[in-house]
């Protein structure tokens, strides 16, 4: 990417990791205490803002494709993004599922859509052959699978 132009950069600064932490942006927009997930702690945690930070992209992508798709996108659109904290024998490791909701849209022009914005959204791009990730549409109340991408090499939980 020789020719990349950086068109933006978060800049955070963390302290006390997750579990009394606090994580503050640069411009003082994000200012937030941290805790370990599942715990009584009065913060957030690492899994729901890559939760949040995701779904907010993905959702970004697919205004991009519908529009060179021409496709109206749904006003009440929403993503229900997991992520999950794993723990194997081998160490921690994460995985994820986005389950978009395209209310009015034809099955296979949302699946179509979906895809199109998984292939484009630059954290799809970041776990794509990394962690296993699921991207599931909600058509009237059903969840169908659009795509299942699992991580490349069965064995990187080991790493």
């Amino acid at each position: 990417m020789t020719n990349a132009k950086v068109l933006y950069t978060a800049k955070t600064h963390t302290t006390g990791g997750r579990e009394h932490g606090a994580s503050r942006s640069s411009d003082g927009h994000l200012d937030i205490k941290l805790s370990t997930p599942g715990t009584a702690g009065v913060g957030t945690n690492p899994e729901q803002l890559f939760a949040a930070g995701w779904s907010a992209c993905f959702e970004g992508a697919m205004a991009l494709v519908a529009r060179k798709m021409k496709i109206t996108l749904p006003a009440d659109l929403a993503i229900d993004a997991e992520v999950d904290l794993n723990l194997s024998d081998a160490g921690f490791f994460l995985g994820a599922r986005l389950n978009v909701s395209l209310p009015g849209l034809e099955p296979e022009v949302a699946k179509a859509l979906v895809n199109a914005a998984h292939q484009t959204c630059p954290y799809s791009k970041l776990t794509r052959n990394n962690i296993d990730v699921a991207i599931n549409l909600v058509l009237n109340g059903t969840i169908t699978a659009a795509g299942v991408y699992p991580a490349s090499q069965p064995d990187q939980r080991a790493a």
